[in-house]
């Protein structure tokens, strides 16, 4: 029993990992699309949302029977509390590059925009902040989880002073208000990923050290600053 046991918590940990390096890609393919304005990429990102959705489930039943068959210690306990977290946010993570990626289409005309906007750099900070919240999701060092919560800071506010351009550009300039529109609805989809990331980078360290820092980030990075 004990030893089918370990064998549900390999599987659960290695579907968590499957579902962050999946939805990682799409992030990055949503991402690349957005930069380039490639309408075949985007829709490749919205295909393999259902990947996703499968991988979803199949993850939520793995918690379900464990917690049916098992009486996890505290510990293991807190894993599987935090896979059934985690993998809700992966998910919406998934889904927030499909909402990138459904908006592609509406700005393909207005490439240049984007890099006067500096949206190329804003990307390039998204896709960084996935990428290194499911190295630490692999690696359970928390040790960077400073590192991810600084750079949601600075994504939530170079999106706050790229927003703050384009509702002055609406202000001026009526003919641009269709892309500019979606641009803000994409603005807000990266927005919404720094903070996905963040809990996922909470939810590791609640596995690691058992201890919950959602409402007590500052904290945690002055502790970690003094340490």
């Amino acid at each position: 029993m004990e030893r089918h046991f370990e064998q549900e918590l390999d599987k659960l940990n290695k579907r968590i990992l499957k579902m962050g390096n999946l939805v990682s890609e799409q992030v990055h393919n949503a991402l690349e699309a957005l930069l380039t304005c490639n309408n075949e990429l985007a829709q490749q990102v919205i295909n393999t949302d259902n990947k996703v959705d499968k991988l979803d489930v199949k993850i939520d039943k793995l918690c379900q029977r464990i917690f049916a068959l098992t009486q996890p210690v505290a510990t293991d306990l807190r894993l599987i509390m935090s896979a059934l977290k985690m993998n809700n946010d992966l998910e919406r993570l998934g889904d927030l590059a499909v909402n990138i990626s459904a908006k592609i289409e509406g700005i393909s005309d207005y490439k240049e925009i984007l890099t006067e906007l500096h949206v190329d750099e804003l990307a390039q900070m998204t896709d960084l902040i996935v990428k290194d919240v499911i190295t630490i999701l692999n690696t359970r060092n928390t040790a960077f989880v400073r590192d991810i919560f600084l750079s949601a800071n600075a994504i939530e506010e170079r999106v706050q002073a790229i927003s703050a351009r384009i509702i002055e550009e609406m202000m001026h300039k009526t003919e641009v208000i269709v892309v500019a529109t979606n641009l803000m609805i994409i603005l807000t989809q990266i927005d919404r990923m720094a903070d996905y990331s963040t809990n996922i980078a909470e939810s590791v360290v609640f596995v690691v050290e058992g201890r919950m820092i959602k409402h007590n980030k500052k904290s945690f990075l002055e502790s970690d600053t003094s340490g």
